[in-house]
């Protein structure tokens, strides 16, 4: 279990493949299984190991917004653990343009969770220190990278064919997404 810094907050990485990494993490946080996890990506390409439906406003999204802090909720891929999509079905996918995170992502070779490094409920960690004030030494790294700006988590969206559904408004105003839409329209 590493937490490292991402544009938002410190999140904590975990192998979204390994049922065991995802009970640890879900344990760590005191999370209930049917809340889902999102997925940070090393790059677009990469995110077809998390869903097989990319529609065509998702990738206008994708070249306006990624990097940074925009999750997009996609339908998962069937063999993705029901405690990842917290039963859903669905997925939620976001390429971080935070050095660290980056970095970490380049150095793994493939997707890592990034759910907010806190107790479910609780406040996000924006510094390591914070990270280490809540957990410890029940995870086993924090990556330095200094205080993240904190104040809002990524703004997430689903989507409904080729329209958007603001799911929780962020550091993107969901008006802003819709703004970029109707202009490249």
């Amino acid at each position: 279990m590493v937490a490292f810094p991402t544009e938002t907050y410190y999140g904590l990485a975990a192998d979204p493949f390994n049922e065991s990494a995802l009970q640890r993490l879900f344990s760590l946080k005191n999370r209930r299984s049917v809340k889902p996890v999102l997925v940070l990506i090393p790059s677009r390409a990469d995110i077809n190991l998390m869903t097989e439906a990319v529609p065509e406003v998702a990738r206008q999204l994708m070249d306006r917004f990624w990097p940074g802090p925009l999750t997009m909720v996609f339908p998962a891929r069937k063999e993705l653990s029901a405690l990842l999509t917290g039963g859903t079905g669905t997925i939620g996918v976001r390429l971080s343009p935070h050095p660290v995170a980056k970095a970490l992502l380049q150095a793994y070779g493939g997707p890592l969770t990034a759910t907010s490094a806190n107790r479910s409920g609780g406040r996000a960690a924006v510094s390591e220190a914070e990270v280490v004030a809540i957990f410890g030494d029940e995870i086993d790294m924090v990556l330095s990278g200094g205080r993240t700006p904190g104040l809002q988590p990524s703004t997430l969206i689903g989507f409904a064919g080729n329209s958007i559904e603001c799911i929780r408004e962020g550091r993107i105003a969901c008006r802003e997404i819709a703004l970029a839409l109707e202009t490249s329209a």
